[in-house]
Order: C-alpha cells, then sequence, then structure tokens
C-alpha cells in the first residue's frame, strides 16, 4: 500500500493506474465522477422527497468522503473556506461587505494554494470559489429592489441566509463539487425541497441521464483514442517541429479537440449523474415533455459545428460563462465600455486559474479572436457588395468549410499556452507553427483592420437579395 497525505490507498488503483497508462489522480477522478451514478441511486431510493435536513447530510457525508479520498486531509481547505464564507455571510448578511471579503478571500485563497496544474486539492477549490462568490452576490440582490436586478439575478437572489446544512449541502454536493457543473444554490434549494418533482417519487430521468453518461463514454474514448496521435508534450517537441506545415497543422487541430474532449467527457459524465439525481430540471418543452438540460455544460451541436470562435463561447463550459456574465461582465456595465467590460472578465478568468502566464496569453487571445470575428463581420454587413457575395449559396457552402477548418486549426492554436502552461513551452509550440496565430490575431487591429476598413468603406447602398 502506498501513503498519501496520512491517508492510505488501495494497491488496486496503483496498479489499475500502471495497466492503463495514466496517473493514479486522475483514476482516482475517473472513478469520483462515476460514483455520482450509485450515489443518485441510493438518493432516489431512499432520500428523495424526505426531509432536507437528511439530504443536506447525505450531500455534506459523501461529498465530504469522495474529496478526503482524492486529497486526504487537504479536503479541509474546502471545508475551511466554506465555513469562513458562510460565518461572514451570517454575521454580515447580504451586503456589500460580505461580498468584497468572499470574494478577496476565496480568490486569494485559491492563489496561494496554486503552483501547478496537477490534479490536487485547487481542483474542487475552484468550482468552489465560484459557487461562494455566487451565493454571496446571491444574497446582496435578495436585499436590492427588485427593479434594479436583472432577469437572471431575479431567478436565483436569495432573500435570507441558507441554513448552514443547505450552505455545505450545496457546495459538496457530491455529483459536481470535484469538477462541476456550476450550478446556485437557488437549484439546489428547489431541488431539495422537491420542486423538480412533486411529492417522493423520483423524477423520469433514467434515460436523460443514460444519454448522456453514454455521450460521456463516447468521448472519453475519442480522447484516448486521440491520445495516440498527439500529447502535451508531443507539442513542444523536437518531432512536431521536425513535421511539413500541413502536418503540424492538422495535428495542432487534432491536438486541440483532444485537449477540448478531455473537458467534455467530465462535464457530460458529471451531468449524467446530476440527471440521475433529478437536480437538472429545466422545465418542459413545447410537447410538455421534461427537459433535464438546467445545469449543461457543453452544448454538443453548437461546438461540433463552429464556424466562429463565439460558438465555442457559446456551447463549451457554459455554466462558467454564464457564471461570469451574470457575475462580473453584466456587473461592470457602469464602465460603458463592452470591450472594457470583456477585457476585466476575461482577466478575472485567468486570475482564478492562477498564475502562469499562459492562462494570461491564452484569455488575451480570446479577445483579440472575438474582436477581429465582430469587426470582420461589421465590415461585411456594412459593405453592399461583400454582403451581397457572401450571400450567394455556392460561397456560402466554401466558406463555411473554411471557417470549420479554421475554427478546427486555431482552437489548437490558442489552447496552447492554456495546456502548456509555462512560456518555453507555449512558445515553442508557437514557433513550431510559424507564429501563425499571431501573425492572423495579433496584427488585426494593427495592420488588416484599418487597411480593410480604407478598401470596403461603409456603404450606403442596400443589400441586393
Amino acid at each position: 500500500m502506498s501513503e498519501k497525505d496520512g491517508s492510505v490507498s488501495f494497491n488496486i488503483i496503483t496498479n489499475l493506474s500502471n495497466l492503463l497508462g495514466t496517473n493514479e489522480p486522475a483514476l482516482r477522478l475517473l472513478f469520483t465522477i462515476l460514483a455520482g451514478y450509485p450515489l443518485a441511486l441510493i438518493y432516489r431510493k431512499f432520500l428523495y422527497g424526505r426531509n432536507a435536513a437528511v439530504q443536506h447530510v447525505f450531500s455534506i457525508t459523501f461529498g465530504f468522503l469522495l474529496g478526503f479520498w482524492n486529497y486526504g486531509l487537504d479536503i479541509f481547505h474546502t471545508v475551511f473556506a466554506i465555513a469562513l464564507s458562510y460565518s461572514t455571510l451570517f454575521v454580515l448578511g447580504g451586503t456589500s461587505l460580505s461580498v468584497a471579503i468572499i470574494f478577496i478571500y476565496n480568490i486569494v485563497y485559491l492563489l496561494i494554494g496554486t503552483d501547478s496544474y496537477d490534479i490536487n486539492w485547487t481542483m474542487p477549490q475552484c468550482i468552489l470559489v465560484l459557487r461562494l462568490i455566487g451565493i454571496s452576490f446571491d444574497l446582496y440582490d435578495g436585499h436590492r429592489p427588485p427593479e434594479t436586478l436583472s432577469t437572471e439575478s431575479k431567478k436565483v437572489a436569495l432573500n435570507k441566509c441558507p441554513s448552514v446544512l443547505e450552505f455545505f449541502g450545496h457546495t459538496l454536493f457530491p455529483a459536481s463539487f470535484m469538477v462541476g457543473p456550476q450550478f446556485p444554490m437557488k437549484r439546489y434549494q428547489d431541488f431539495v425541497n422537491g420542486k423538480f418533482s412533486p411529492g417522493r417519487t423520483p423524477p423520469p430521468s433514467e434515460k436523460a441521464a443514460a444519454l448522456r453518461f453514454g455521450l460521456g463514454v463516447f468521448y472519453l474514448s475519442i480522447f484516448q483514442l486521440l491520445g495516440l496521435l498527439v500529447s502535451d508534450p508531443f507539442m513542444y517537441s523536437n518531432e512536431f517541429a521536425d513535421l511539413g506545415f500541413f502536418s503540424k497543422i492538422l495535428l495542432l487541430g487534432i491536438w486541440g479537440r483532444y485537449t477540448l474532449y478531455k473537458y467534455i467527457s467530465c462535464w457530460l459524465l458529471t451531468e449524467g449523474a446530476c440527471i440521475l439525481f433529478g437536480l437538472t430540471y429545466n422545465g418542459t418543452d413545447e410537447h410538455g415533455a421534461p427537459l433535464w438540460n438546467g445545469v449543461e455544460n457543453v452544448k454538443l451541436s453548437i461546438f461540433e459545428n463552429t464556424t466562429e470562435f463565439t460558438h465555442y463561447i457559446q456551447s463549451f463550459n457554459t455554466n462558467t460563462n454564464s457564471w461570469i456574465a451574470q457575475y462580473v461582465y453584466k456587473r461592470l456595465k457602469f464602465l460603458g465600455n463592452r470591450n472594457i467590460s470583456q477585457l476585466a472578465a476575461l482577466l478575472f478568468l485567468a486570475i482564478w486559474h492562477g498564475f502562469h502566464s499562459g492562462y494570461y496569453v491564452c484569455f488575451f487571445f480570446e479577445f483579440i479572436v472575438v474582436y477581429m470575428e465582430r469587426e470582420v463581420k461589421s465590415i461585411v454587413k456594412s459593405n453592399a457588395a461583400l454582403s451581397n457575395f457572401f450571400a450567394r449559396s455556392s460561397v456560402l457552402l466554401v466558406v463555411n468549410l473554411l471557417l470549420r477548418l479554421y475554427t478546427f486549426i486555431f482552437m489548437g492554436w490558442c489552447l496552447l499556452p492554456f495546456a502548456l502552461l509555462t512560456f518555453d513551452r507555449y512558445w515553442t509550440a508557437f514557433s513550431s507553427v510559424y507564429h501563425i496565430g499571431t501573425i492572423l490575431f495579433v496584427l488585426w487591429p494593427i495592420l488588416y483592420s484599418p487597411i480593410l476598413k480604407i478598401i470596403f468603406k461603409r456603404g450606403s447602398k442596400t443589400r441586393v437579395e
């Protein structure tokens, strides 16, 4: 047996990780995600619709045990952060001071603990930080005049401080606190109070959960297969640098998908467990059938058909993106500039991830790419000749194919600094593909945009259909 943080780990985990060619923390995390399914079945059988306190204790107990199994005594970092945040809200209530304290404390505590991108206690802590900050904002909003709140804020605002059991039950919910998905306290309260399925009968969510689980296994399998072709170290290796240009950009796109599928597979599996719990109810469709996409974190139909980077934002890690929009971006309206608000939101995302320069470079590219695409659309829309040209069906087909290729390749480019983290690694990878992303994106506002705006002046001619 091997020791880890004072706890004893079974040999079977170590042996299995060696057999599968993966590291032990990653395998533990996978088993933890999959544990959400039997826990959901136990919950459905014995606890659904029962006393709320019992449900909270179930969530707290198994969330803590799963965290302890993964990180040993380091799980108490999580417990301490939850306890301090709850104490702040209990004493100060829904005030701007409580928001500031919880915001600053949790961000600083996370950053102090973050020195690598390994699987350790800071992984669930990232999810926890947003959840705790979100609760503080929701309680703050609950004490503001309703007419000053956005539609989304009205839905999740809290009129009173949750009980200590509610607070810990929400933050340690066993199917989500390790890797997400992110969801507000109000959803957890509605779930525990049986608002998603009247009475004590568990909701008919089994088929929806099985579908999401199947998709998670499928994407996990594709991730493993792509891992036979590419890996993170491969992207800054001499072997990659020695390949031909077209081979490199093709592998760059494949590596981008490989990186994204790692996250997608985890999110699909955790979402399936949340669906089985019954947490994800989202009303009914036009036929009256229940919708179970309340915590959906990836919209596969949009993701697999992207023709612009905005589609990635709309379809990938949607809960975090929605959180950023609601609690950061929209609250910066007073700045009076959409670009500044977006840049500030992306800066928060980079800080939330850690100190590595790769995070900041990655989110800088997200900003500049979205800025470029927005300007291209504006140039085309404002020029009648361009609008008419791109409206042709034959042209649309070719452009769509080119845009699919563009998003496929350059998502890989944008992800290089995020995944490789350190300057020497991602700069080597950038150099191997001749800085194609720098040439295309960074030079856009400096060179291409001014030239194109001169060539294609805004015309007053109406578009010819």
